[in-house]
C-alpha cells in the first residue's frame, strides 16, 4: 500500500569526509552530574526547584508555572502574546533579520527544487507548495513528463482553494491510496498542522470528494484499506477506547456507507497498552490482492505483540517483541507469504540464534502455532536476509512480490541494495546499486506493481540526486539532480570521533571554512539522541546560505539514543541510561574546542522534540560548553512528560516517573526541575508551536517562563500554525529560520 505524503524526506550524508581524525590529546571533559537519586536533602539551595519528594502530587505541587499548560487558557495566550512581541521586538530588529528571511523564502519556494515524487494512479505524483500555492497543490503527470526539465502538471487538489472554499485553516498530511489501481484515496486533512487529521476519501480520476464516501472525523487514526468498500479503522470509538496516551486500542472493520459506531469491532487490546496505539496491517501483493492482515499491539514505546487476524481469530505470532514491520514477500497463488522485519535484539528460532538488527524473512506459517508433529527447517540463510556488523544498522526497506529494496548504514555512510532470494542455492543475494562512496541514501516512492522505487542520495555540501531504481531488472538510472543552492567552495567536510566519558567514541560531522583553525569559528551543533532514529547529515539549502556562506560550521553529533549503529546504540542510552545521551554531546562540544574548530563561546546548539530534552541538560549541566542554545518544541519537564498528552507513549524511552526508582533517574537531569539560580547560563532561545499535539507547548513554555524567573537571559516564540511538524506554509517556514539564525548570528558571533 502506498502512502503518499507532501513531503518525501531525504535523510542524507556528507560526500566526502575523513575517516581517521588526525592525532591529537584527547580533550578532559569537564565533570558532568552523576545520575544520583534527588532527594529532599539533595533539593536545597543548589536545586531549589527540585521537589521535596518525587511523586505525582509533589512534583505537581512544587510547579509554580502550572497555570502555562493550559495551551488555549486566556491568561497562558495572554503569556505568549507578550512573549512573542518582546522577542520579535529583539530578533526583527536585527538587521539580519530581513535578508535572513528573504533568503530562506527564496529557497523555500523556488521553482527549481526536485518535485518530491509518488506513484500514483496516473503515474507520478507530487505535493507541490511555493509563494502562490502555500497550502500546496497535489497534482499529477507521466513519468516520462515528470523525467523531463519542465513536466507538465495537471491539479488533483488544490489546498488553498479548499481551505479558502470550506473556510477552514487546512494543511494537507498525505494520501493513503488503495492498490492495485490506487484510483480511491484517503485524503488527510490537519487542522492547522495538528498531528489529529480529518479523513476523506477522494476519487484520483474524477479529482473530487467521493460523495458518501469514508469520511472520518478528527483523531489520531491508524487506518488501512482492505478493499474497496472497507477499511481498518483504530480511532477514538467513544468512552473508554483509547489509551492514557490517546492513542486507540481497539480495530474495527468499516464498511462503505456504514456509520462509525457501527463498524465490527475484530480486535482488542487493552487501555493499559503504551506506545502509539494498535495499528492494522493490510499486507497486499502488487495485483492488490490480500496476503495477510495483522494487528500490532503496543506494550511500550517499543516492544510489541504481532497477531494475525486474517481467519477473523487473532492469532499471536512468534516475534521478539522488539522487532520492527517491514512488508511481506509473496503473491497470492504462489508459494507461502514470507513475513519481512527488523529484530531489536537477540532472537532464536529454527534452533538458530540471530543477533539484534538482523533483517529477516521468516515464513508465515513458522511465527503461527503449527499443528501437532508439524515443524519446518530452514537455513539460517534462508532466514537471514542481513546481519550488520556492530557499526552498520538496516535503516530503509520496501518489499515487493520476490525481492527486497533496502538501505545499509556503515559508520554512518549509506548504501543501497536489491535483494535476491538464492533459490535452491540458500540464502540471499546483495545486489547494490548506484551511489556514489560517503553519501546518505534514502528510500522515496515505491510501486510493488510496476517493482519500481525512487531514491535520494546526497551530501553535506552537495545537492540531492533522485535516482529510479528497477528492483526486477537489478539496474537503476538517475532522473533528476538538484541545483546548488549555496556557494560550498570554500568549506570542508570531515569525520571525528570523541570520547565519550565511559570511553566510548562517539563519531560526529562537521562542516567548517577551509583554512587555519582558529577555535572562533560560530558553530552550530545539532543532536537528538533517541528513539533510535538516525542523523546523518543533510543538504540543508538554507542553512548553507544563510550560515556556511557567511563563514559559519555545522556539526551533527551521531551520540547514543540515536539508530546510527542499530540497536544496540539505541538502548545504550534508554531509561536510566539517558546520561550517556548527554555524555556524548559534552564529549563532541569539548572535541570540537579541543580541536580548534570552535570555542565555548562560539558553540551553539540546537535541538527540537526530544533534542529539546539534550538541548535543554546540556544547558543546565554544561553552560561553560556553549555560547547558546535553539530548544524548539522539546520535552523539558520530564518528571511531568507523562501528564502532558501524548507524553505517556514514550516510558519506553525515558521511564515512568510515577515509579520512585525511575524518577530518580529522571530527576538526575530533567532541565525544568534543575535550573539554578546562581548559575551562569548564556541566553538561550526557547520556541514552538500552539497547535502542536505530539510535544505539549507547556514544556517551552514553563521552561521559559523558569529561565526569566530566575534571571536567566532567554527569548520565547511561539508560533500559531503548523503544528509540532512546522509545516503549515513555506512563508511561516522562513520567518521561523530567520528567527531563528539571527539569534544564533547574534549570540556565536557570526560574521564579527
Amino acid at each position: 500500500m502506498r502512502k503518499l505524503g507532501y513531503v518525501v524526506a531525504t535523510i542524507t550524508l556528507l560526500a566526502a569526509c575523513s575517516s581517521a581524525p588526525p592525532q591529537r590529546p584527547e580533550p578532559t571533559l569537564p565533570s558532568a552530574p552523576s545520575v544520583s537519586t534527588p532527594t529532599a536533602t539533595a533539593a536545597g539551595a543548589d536545586k531549589p526547584f527540585m521537589p521535596k519528594n518525587l511523586s505525582p502530587a509533589a512534583v505537581k505541587a512544587a510547579d509554580d508555572f502550572l497555570w502555562l499548560e493550559d495551551v488555549m487558557g486566556s491568561r497562558s495566550l495572554d503569556w505568549v502574546k507578550e512573549q512573542n512581541a518582546r522577542t520579535e521586538g529583539v530578533l526583527k530588529a536585527d538587521a539580519r533579520y530581513e535578508p535572513f528571511r528573504k533568503e530562506a523564502l527564496a529557497i523555500l519556494t523556488a521553482q527549481d527544487r526536485i518535485p518530491a515524487p509518488g506513484f500514483g494512479a496516473n503515474g507520478i505524483q507530487n505535493f507541490w507548495q511555493d509563494a502562490k500555492n502555500v497550502r500546496g497543490v497535489w497534482r499529477q503527470t507521466t513519468l516520462e513528463s515528470y523525467r523531463s526539465d519542465k513536466p507538465k502538471w495537471s491539479t488533483i487538489l488544490d489546498v488553498d482553494a479548499l481551505a479558502k472554499r470550506e473556510k477552514a485553516n487546512w494543511i494537507y498530511k498525505g494520501a493513503d491510496c488503495l492498490p492495485p489501481d490506487e484510483t480511491l484515496c484517503l485524503v488527510n486533512l490537519s487542522d492547522g498542522g495538528k498531528d489529529a487529521v480529518v479523513v476523506r476519501e477522494f476519487d484520483v480520476a474524477k479529482k473530487a470528494f467521493v460523495a458518501k464516501g469514508f469520511n472520518i472525523p478528527e483523531g489520531k487514526h491508524r487506518i488501512e484499506w482492505f478493499d474497496k468498500d472497507t477499511l481498518l479503522v483504530a480511532t477514538d470509538f467513544g468512552p473508554d477506547s483509547l489509551t492514557e496516551s490517546g492513542y486507540p486500542f481497539i480495530i474495527k472493520s468499516l464498511k462503505r456507507g456504514q456509520k462509525l459506531a457501527d463498524a465490527k469491532e475484530i480486535y482488542r487490546g487493552s487501555a493499559k497498552d503504551g506506545g502509539y496505539g494498535v495499528s492494522p496491517s493490510v499486507m497486499h501483493d502488487s495485483a492488490g490482492a490480500v496476503l495477510a492482515t495483522l494487528a500490532t499491539r503496543p506494550l511500550d514505546t517499543f516492544r510489541q505483540e504481532v497477531y494475525d487476524i486474517s481467519s477473523g481469530k487473532p492469532q499471536k505470532l512468534n516475534l521478539p517483541e522488539r522487532s520492527t514491520l517491514r512488508g511481506m514477500l509473496g503473491r497470492v497463488g504462489g508459494p507461502p507469504p514470507r513475513l519481512v522485519f527488523t529484530i531489536e535484539e537477540n532472537w532464536r528460532i529454527n534452533d538458530q540464534d540471530f543477533k539484534a538488527g538482523t533483517l529477516m524473512s521468516v515464513p508465515m506459517r513458522m511465527l503461527l502455532p503449527p499443528p501437532p508433529g508439524v515443524g519446518i527447517v530452514l537455513t539460517k540463510g534462508d532466514l537471514s536476509i542481513l546481519e550488520p556488523t556492530p557499526r552498520q544498522s538496516v535503516e530503509d526497506v520496501d518489499v515487493f512480490d520476490e525481492r527486497i529494496f533496502a538501505t545499509l548504514y556503515d559508520n554512518v555512510r549509506g548504501r543501497v541494495s536489491v535483494f535476491t532470494d538464492k533459490g535452491e542455492f540458500g540464502g540471499w543475494q546483495q545486489n547494490p546499486l548506484q551511489a556514489p562512496e560517503n553519501v546518505a541514501i534514502h528510500l522515496g516512492s515505491s510501486s510493488r506493481k510496476q517493482e519500481k522505487a525512487f531514491y535520494t542520495y546526497e551530501g553535506f555540501i552537495t545537492p540531492p540526486t533522485l535516482n529510479l531504481a528497477n528492483v526486477a531488472a537489478l539496474t537503476s538510472d538517475r532522473v533528476k539532480e538538484a541545483p546548488a543552492k549555496f556557494d560550498a567552495s570554500n568549506d570542508l567536510v570531515e569525520q571525528f570521533e570523541a570520547i565519550s566519558r565511559d570511553g566510548t567514541k562517539i563519531p560526529y560531522f562537521v562542516v567548517h571554512p577551509k583554512g587555519e583553525l582558529t577555535g572562533k569559528t560560530a558553530t552550530m551543533m545539532f543532536g537528538y539522541g533517541g528513539f533510535q532514529v538516525s542523523y546523518p547529515p543533510v543538504y540543508k539549502p538554507e542553512l548553507g546560505k544563510i550560515w556556511l556562506e557567511r563563514g559559519g560550521a555545522y556539526v551533527i553529533a551521531n551520540i547514543r539514543g540515536g539508530g546510527e549503529f542499530g540497536p544496540a546504540w539505541h538502548q545504550a542510552a534508554l531509561k536510566g541510561n539517558r546520561q550517556r545521551a548527554f555524555d556524548d554531546f559534552a564529549a563532541v562540544a569539548a572535541d570540537l574546542a579541543a580541536r580548534r574548530i570552535t570555542s565555548a563561546k562560539n558553540l551553539g546548539i540546537y535541538g527540537r522534540s526530544n533534542g529539546g530534552v539534550l538541548t535543554s541538560v546540556t544547558l543546565t549541566q554544561h553552560p561553560e560548553l556553549i555560547g547558546g542554545a535553539v530548544v524548539e518544541s522539546p520535552l523539558v519537564d520530564m518528571l511531568r512528560y507523562h501528564e502532558l498528552p501524548p507524553g505517556a507513549s514514550w516510558m519506553g524511552e525515558y521511564g515512568d516517573p510515577r515509579i520512585a526508582e525511575e524518577a530518580k533517574w529522571i530527576a538526575a537531569y530533567s532541565g525544568y526541575q534543575n535550573v539554578q539560580p546562581d548559575a551562569k547560563y548564556p541566553e538561550v532561545y526557547v520556541t514552538t508551536n500552539t497547535r502542536d499535539d505530539r510535544v505539549h507547548p507547556g514544556h517551552a513554555r514553563k521552561f521559559a517562563a523558569r529561565l526569566q524567573a530566575t534571571g536567566h537571559p532567554v527569548l520565547y516564540y511561539e508560533e500559531t500554525n503548523g503544528g509540532h511538524s512546522n509545516d503549515s506554509d513555506p512563508l511561516l517556514n522562513s520567518q521561523r529560520w530567520a528567527r531563528h539564525y539571527v539569534y544564533l548570528a547574534r549570540s556565536l558571533g557570526l560574521g564579527e
